[in-house]
């Protein structure tokens, strides 16, 4: 029976409560390029993904080079940062459930589909990087969410085998890609209802709900990680 070795956590909306931030600055951004989509019903879809390849869903009508999806990237990454600059807070719970994972020997990693300036903006603003041994953004990694990558990468730089790993993602496509790395999910419901989750091995609103001695325990009661749904991704 695989130990429960590391923690790999995503950021957006597992870290930080910022989805509803993101998705209006997705919505500003449409509208003043005069794109008609709902952004909160597309990041329900892709909230996870990079931000070009969302940006290239939302403007398929009106189809943008690669170089025009980054610059409208950077443009929707100054609005995010512009609203949320004020309201930049961890999850509840969640600076007490590293320091205690840390405690107990777990490894920690963060596995996300954002860039270095985006997680510095979070992670050293709010003093969370000393929790972390080590960082994967989407620059470290061939292929993003829903693709195995991001945690593959992320669990080999910690030196630790996918049956000893656990993820902590708010988004079905996050979810996906635990699975494709072979790892269990914890849901954290921040966004999203649990019952719009696969198969997760826990689901959790915020940290203050969980321990690593709980989570450990359902870890180890667990059967085989579930097999990707391909209709999810």
């Amino acid at each position: 029976m695989p130990n429960l070795q590391a923690l790999i956590f995503d950021m957006d909306g597992v870290l930080i409560d910022n989805t509803p931030v993101q998705a209006r600055a997705f919505q500003l951004l449409f509208r003043d390029q005069g794109v008609q989509v709902d952004a909160t019903q597309l990041l329900r879809r892709l909230n996870g993904a990079p931000a070009s390849e969302i940006l290239e869903e939302a403007f398929a009508e009106k189809p943008q080079t690669a170089k025009q999806l980054e610059a409208l990237a950077s443009q929707r990454e100054f609005l995010y940062r512009t609203l949320y600059w004020d309201d930049r807070r961890a999850l509840p719970g969640l600076v007490d459930f590293l320091e205690a994972a840390r405690a107990v020997g777990l490894k920690i990693g963060l596995g996300t589909g954002s860039g270095q300036e985006t997680i510095g903006y979070i992670l050293d603003d709010l003093n969370l990087r000393r929790f972390f041994d080590v960082v994967i953004t989407k620059d470290d990694v061939d292929k993003g969410k829903p693709h195995a990558d991001t945690y593959a990468v992320t669990a080999q730089k910690l030196g630790v085998k996918p049956e000893h790993c656990v993820i902590f993602e708010d988004a079905l496509l996050g979810e996906q890609a635990a699975y494709r790395a072979h790892m269990h999910c914890v849901a954290v419901a921040s966004t999203l209802p649990g019952r719009d989750f696969q198969a997760p091995l826990l689901v959790i609103r915020d940290f203050t709900e969980l321990t690593p001695a709980r989570l450990r325990e359902e870890f180890e009661a667990a059967g085989a990680v579930p097999k990707p749904d391909k209709s999810r991704a």
